[in-house]
């Protein structure tokens, strides 16, 4: 069959000429009365899980990936006569699979990457661009998406292989060019089957615009990357500029894909989850969103920026736009189902018809859908490859390094990675920075996995051998290890600031409060973990005033003291939001990452133990006696794990939590 218009790409915005790609030949405008549903279906934050496998404990993971995911859409399809497929972003990045295609041994410009590959013979009709992309830097990010970008130290001459769908970024330009990265849009010229006004079935066209957004604050996450090459705008200033031009170019629906949340405070530009704004913006018929790695809608949700003003939590609506957030991994499929009414003139979307769902692949308990088997066979050779790399030894343990109980104080898996900064940092300036050697040398780290996805999703490096998948394990993102220079002033707000992560706590409560506000992401929770440092987290005090008794060498920290602090390159450019780190403290910005630092500390003290590598604890909560239980949640039968790193106090009070993750709820005595 011949092939016609499917999509039209903004390309002109680029400076390139319109392009024209085939599908099958669509009817002419429908009449009056014609009436039609198009399922708008999402993936998002697939960090790269093409397959149901985890790479770090290297065995079969059924709750997460594309091949689960595949069945979903594989269904949506068959129920719905009309869907469009549409990816939110974060896709390349996030597990040792991406690592290896991009890192240890990266594609050729004729190879396609894995995840890529899954979605093209998944048919996807469009993605939209998330943070994530753009961590392995520019030259990766062009190759791999087949893009030819115009900006400093990327040779766009030759089109590399890449995905067969249209990839849509609004808010970031070259500065090179002063234009888009990305297509701002897409067109895509959908033919629906619909019914007429005297319900006889019909084929209709629709013109979909998708548009999508990324935060701008990449500029601070990955500013190694992108400073000097390109710049963000706010996005709801690209949804003003090229929202009314769609319109204009014949898009009866605008879709828009970005990657964020809600935040319902004052709107700025640099506004990372903007999209409670962005649904203001007119001529916005259906929200994607993503990056906040949260369920929407889900009326048993309580995430704060799902309670907003405006959000309807139970419908999936913000400000009357149908809106879903897939959670991510694959675990989800987004399904939006609008319907269709033509006046003669135009589309328009029966809102009150409107369903909006995030339906899971776990059918409940252990019970998840069917994996399709084709995916498997797409990228088992990068698969295979993978586990292979992951299994190259670097040393040995003696002592489980966990994440379970790291937001009550167990730095298992914390402390070998901030043992491991230290001493770089301390290494690189006695070679290189002289005039900073009579400063104290401090590390901070964050647990980064905390069981937002379930029981499972925790750091747990068991005894035993060591190998490079346990250090991805215990440092999960490709980071750079940058060293700030900062005071006993700012070291304590660095702190304070950490210290969000837990809820305020009234000690004449009778009844359970919760100790962890899940709203702050565990990778913000900072902590050193150091024979020289201590402090105390007061949870009864308001965030701001929780930090006290913090010493060095045994003495009170003044507040002029300096010190040099080792981090990322993600949190010393402003990542999180820090007080005072923007990027004008950094003293070393390394061209090493951090997990890689991590390795070479592993291979050079080849034996890890507890005694040297895992009982020093700086912090711990200031003692207060509660009328009520203070509990948290964490993965059932690990109370032994928690003994075994001194937390006495800690105790199992339901093995079920009731929150659907397979995790349970622990107490925590807080008078201990």
């Amino acid at each position: 069959m011949a092939k016609l218009l499917r999509y039209q790409i903004c390309l002109a915005c680029l400076g390139y000429t319109a392009m024209l790609i085939g599908a099958p030949a669509v009817a002419a405008r429908p009449a009056a009365g014609t009436s039609a549903t198009l399922a708008l279906l999402e993936t998002t934050d697939l960090h790269a899980n093409v397959v149901g496998y985890d790479y770090y404990k290297l065995v079969a993971e059924p709750s997460l990936g594309m091949d689960r995911t595949a069945t979903l859409i594989h269904q949506a399809r068959r129920e719905f006569a009309n869907t469009l497929l549409l990816d939110n972003g974060d896709t390349i990045q996030g597990n040792a699979l991406a690592d290896y295609q991009a890192l240890v041994k990266p594609l050729g410009c004729g190879e396609t990457l894995g995840i890529y590959k899954i979605m093209n013979r998944l048919r996807y009709d469009g993605a939209g661009v998330g943070n994530h992309e753009f961590n392995y830097g520019l030259s990766f990010l062009n190759q791999v998406t087949g893009s030819r970008f115009q900006v400093a130290g990327v040779q766009p001459a030759k089109r590399c292989a890449g995905p067969g769908f249209p990839m849509v970024l609004a808010n970031v330009y070259s500065l090179q060019t002063k234009k888009p990265l990305f297509s701002p849009y897409a067109i895509i010229d959908k033919q629906l089957s619909g019914i007429d006004a005297n319900g006889k079935p019909v084929k209709a066209l629709a013109r979909v615009g998708i548009i999508g957004f990324t935060p701008p604050s990449i500029m601070s996450w990955d500013k190694r990357w992108l400073e000097g090459r390109v710049y963000t705008t706010g996005v709801r200033e690209a949804a003003r500029k090229y929202i009314p031009e769609m319109r204009r170019k014949g898009a009866d629906l605008v879709v828009a894909i970005s990657h964020g949340g809600l935040d319902a405070g004052p709107y700025t530009p640099a506004m990372e989850n903007a999209n409670w704004h962005l649904a203001q913006v007119g001529g916005i018929d259906a929200m994607l969103l993503g990056h906040a790695h949260q369920l929407f809608p889900n009326p048993a949700s309580t995430v704060p920026q799902f309670d907003l003003p405006g959000v309807d939590k139970a419908r999936g609506l913000v400000h009357g736009v149908p809106t879903v957030m897939a959670s991510l991994w694959g675990k989800h499929l987004g399904v939006i189902q609008l319907h269709l009414k033509h006046d003669g003139k135009r589309w328009s979307v029966e809102k009150e018809k409107t369903v909006v769902q995030a339906r899971a692949a776990q059918l409940g308990g252990k019970a998840f859908v069917d994996p399709d088997p084709t995916l498997m066979a797409l990228v088992r050779k990068e698969h295979e490859a993978t586990i292979d790399y992951v299994q190259t030894p670097v040393g040995t343990t003696d002592f489980r390094m966990s994440s379970y109980f790291a937001d009550v104080g167990d730095g298992s898996a914390i402390e070998v990675v901030n043992q491991a900064q230290a001493a770089y940092v301390a290494s690189f300036v006695a070679a290189n920075l002289p005039q900073y050697k009579h400063l104290p040398v401090l590390s901070v780290s964050a647990p980064f996995k905390s069981g937002v996805a379930g029981a499972l999703d925790y750091t747990d490096v068991k005894p035993g051998n060591l190998a490079l998948n346990n250090a991805a394990d215990l440092y999960l993102y490709p980071n750079a290890l940058y060293a700030v220079k900062v005071n006993g002033a700012e070291l304590t707000a660095w702190l304070e600031k950490a210290a969000q992560r837990f809820n305020t706590i009234d000690p004449t409560k009778p009844e359970a409060q919760l100790l962890v506000n899940l709203a702050v992401p565990s990778y913000n929770f900072d902590t050193i973990t150091s024979h020289e440092v201590s402090y105390e987290i007061d949870v009864t005090r308001a965030p701001g005033q929780r930090i006290g008794k913090l010493t060095w060498r045994g003495k009170p920290v003044a507040a002029g003291q300096e010190f040099l602090v080792a981090t990322n390159n993600y949190r010393a450019s402003g990542g999180g939001n820090f007080p005072g780190l923007d990027g004008s403290r950094t003293v070393i910005a390394s061209p090493d990452n951090n997990r890689e630092v991590l390795i070479n500390y592993v291979r050079s003290v080849k034996k890890l133990t507890r005694a040297a590598n895992g009982s020093a604890r700086s912090w711990r909560f200031a003692r207060v006696q509660t009328a009520g239980p203070v509990v948290f949640h964490a993965a059932p039968g690990m109370l032994k794990l928690a003994h075994e790193a001194g937390l006495q106090h800690v105790s199992q009070l339901a093995a079920d939590d009731g929150r659907g993750k397979g995790t349970a709820l622990y107490a925590l005595d807080l008078s201990k």
